[in-house]
């Protein structure tokens, strides 16, 4: 996670500020949230919890209900705290803070007499810890739709800011593994240099791979090949652009084009830069 600034996470804090995040398999692995870590507190005790959705002004987890918690909650006039885990990936130890809450309402969870879901509600602001990491992930998510289009051509220097490891890469195109160079990258798909004859790789289904480090990590992206030609001098070779299946687009590899397209936006150089950086 960068530093971002003031400026920027008031901005997340205004535009999301009511939006919930429900936390899917793919949104904590997004964020880092260290689900073993997070629980609620009242009156110096702590009860393992779920987080099921979270906003910038509360939260609503699962917790077991078959314990004391209603009456500490009652004893403390429903003030609680909800304490928040995240693993970064510049640092060794996790990230760990509290937010302060009001209990406002609970309800038996599927059904169940021994899990209930609580609704939280925050007294305050939330730290900006909190507000720059679900402020990301919200942001990639609208920008992966206003801006997919916009293109990266990958550089030394684009492909060191989104982490990317390699521009040669293998893609499936219907199952048959091949080596293709990455020309450049958007929210929607990828413009890739590979050797074959044009005519016959459009249309096909095709799934591409992708190494990034900080954090490490590997993904293959399904879509579909929807335009192919010939590179010119080279008759055997093909510049081939493939549309990704938006459902199968991760969201980590949205918020990696979204950093990138924040810092070119926000480059002192201007807009010379941008047009370089997005080919």
């Amino acid at each position: 996670m960068g530093v971002a600034t003031s400026q920027l996470i008031s901005k997340y804090y205004e535009r999301y500020r009511a939006i919930d995040v429900t936390f899917t398999k793919e949104v904590i692995k997004a964020t880092g949230l260290v689900p073993q870590q997070v629980f609620l507190k009242c009156l110096g005790e702590t009860w393992p919890c779920v987080i099921h959705s979270a906003s910038f002004d509360g939260a609503k987890i699962i917790v077991n209900s078959k314990t004391n918690l209603h009456e500490k909650i009652q004893k403390a006039n429903n003030l609680v705290s909800l304490r928040f885990s995240f693993r970064l990936s510049d640092k060794v130890d996790p990230l760990l803070f509290f937010v302060s809450a009001r209990t406002a309402g609970y309800a038996p969870y599927a059904g169940s007499q021994d899990v209930a879901m609580f609704t939280l509600s925050f007294n305050q602001r939330p730290p900006d810890d909190l507000i720059e990491i679900m402020g990301r992930l919200l942001d990639a998510n609208m920008n992966s739709s206003k801006r997919r289009e916009d293109r990266i051509l990958l550089t030394a220097d684009s492909m060191r800011k989104i982490g990317l490891t390699l521009k040669e890469t293998a893609v499936l195109i219907q199952g048959v593994p091949r080596r293709c160079i990455i020309r450049d990258v958007s929210f929607s798909g990828v413009k890739i240099i590979m050797v074959g004859v044009a005519k016959f790789l459009v249309d096909k289904e095709a799934a591409i791979r992708f190494d990034f480090e900080d954090p490490r990590e590997s993904m293959l992206i399904r879509g579909k090949t929807v335009r192919a030609e010939d590179v010119e001098g080279r008759k055997d070779l093909c510049a081939i652009a493939l549309n990704f299946d938006e459902q199968a687009v991760p969201m980590s590899y949205k918020m990696r084009i979204n950093d990138f397209l924040n810092k070119v936006r926000a480059d002192p150089r201007g807009e010379q830069a941008a047009a370089d950086a997005t080919g």
